[in-house]
């Protein structure tokens, strides 16, 4: 890991440049087409492409986690200390308003809207805890098994639950805040965001719990089933 003021700053950038993705992927697809369909699956594959390159470049300084939830989910396991967590999610927030304005920016629109696009209701909230445990679980296990992986298993898993789920997985307490200041494909209301990232949090807790027991240690768990110390 490089020095602390190296990774809050990629973690600032890399939540920037995803959010700018998202955002500005929406805006750009819902310009071209009418089809909410095709333009969602623009949306899509802009941001799992974006998480491949981001991962792999800034993953080596800090980690590469750009979403609060990963980083509560690290600090619970020990391997990021209370203060790190503090610093990585206040760059996170910070990069995703400022991703949305630079999208904004890019497409000549406000640089901070109120969304108005309703999100909630108990469908969307079990889509973002079931989108948050699976990208939870895609991560541990990826770094447990196949860690140069983790770049694509992301971005993939992305991809996908951009489809299976109601929500669109935002996956995200920092993305969420962000879309809510953007008033377009990819909006979300202010009012909405309370139970997305309780949901969010939620999936995250259920995934930590139940890969920490599905990646104990063969040797370790066998030894706890015969009562040995």
């Amino acid at each position: 890991m490089s020095p602390l003021p190296q990774r809050i700053a990629a973690e600032t950038l890399g939540t920037a440049l995803l959010v700018a993705t998202v955002a500005g992927s929406g805006i750009m697809a819902e310009s071209l087409t009418h089809d909410a369909a095709l333009a969602l699956l623009g949306n899509t594959l802009a941001t799992g492409a974006m998480l491949v390159v981001l991962i792999t470049t800034l993953g080596p300084i800090s980690g590469a986690h750009f979403n609060p939830a990963v980083s509560l989910m690290f600090a619970l396991k020990g391997d990021l200390g209370r203060r790190d967590t503090g610093l990585y999610m206040f760059a996170q927030f910070v990069g995703g308003i400022a991703g949305t304005v630079a999208a904004h920016a890019m497409f000549a629109l406000p640089l901070l809207q109120a969304s108005l696009k309703a999100r909630t209701g108990g469908a969307q909230w079990l889509s973002e805890g079931v989108a948050t445990f699976g990208l939870a679980a895609t991560i541990l296990a990826g770094l447990r098994f196949e860690r140069k992986a983790v770049p694509w298993l992301v971005g993939l898993y992305i991809c996908a639950a951009y489809w299976f789920t109601a929500s669109t997985s935002f996956a995200n307490p920092a993305v969420a805040v962000a879309r809510s200041l953007t008033d377009t494909f990819s909006g979300i209301r202010s009012v909405d965001l309370p139970g997305f990232i309780l949901a969010e949090l939620a999936g995250m807790l259920c995934g930590l719990a139940l890969m920490s027991w599905l990646l104990a240690p063969a040797d370790k768990t066998l030894a706890e089933a015969e009562g040995q110390p």
